[in-house]
């Protein structure tokens, strides 16, 4: 096994189920999965509602960096995946509230639908460590 491994659970019941971690650290590298607009309840948070959906995202997403050793600092790639690229603005407020000063390499992309239909958009982010 390589020590230089850290997985990072989210408590998501999916992640078992599945076979995936919120984050995983290798070395300076640390990739965070998809990351959907979930409460701690399980619930989608935001209903309708991109720009709380792409906090909540964000939110999670920082958590799991944390727990990771690393931070949005660090970030040096986003993805954003919309059911409706229309409404990227309001995805872009949320990122641009976090990342403005840090201004990662960032994708918005249209995707067809997610696991849950209530869930607008998700957040995948990529950091490095320096």
């Amino acid at each position: 096994m390589d020590h230089r491994r850290k997985t990072v659970g989210s408590g998501s019941p999916l992640e078992p189920e599945i076979g995936f971690s919120r984050a995983v650290r290798v070395g300076a590298h640390v990739a965070v999965a998809g990351t959907a607009p979930l409460g701690d309840d399980g619930t989608t948070v935001g209903a309708g509602d991109v720009y709380a959906q792409t906090v909540r995202c964000l939110d999670i997403a920082e958590a799991a960096l944390g727990d990771a050793g690393a931070s949005f600092a660090d970030v040096v790639r986003t993805r954003i995946m919309l059911t409706d690229v229309t409404r990227w603005r309001e995805a872009a407020r949320a990122h641009g509230e976090r990342f403005a000063a840090v201004r990662p390499a960032t994708t918005f992309v249209e995707v067809s639908r997610f696991i849950d239909p209530d869930w607008l958009v998700e957040v995948e982010v990529d950091a490095v460590l320096g």
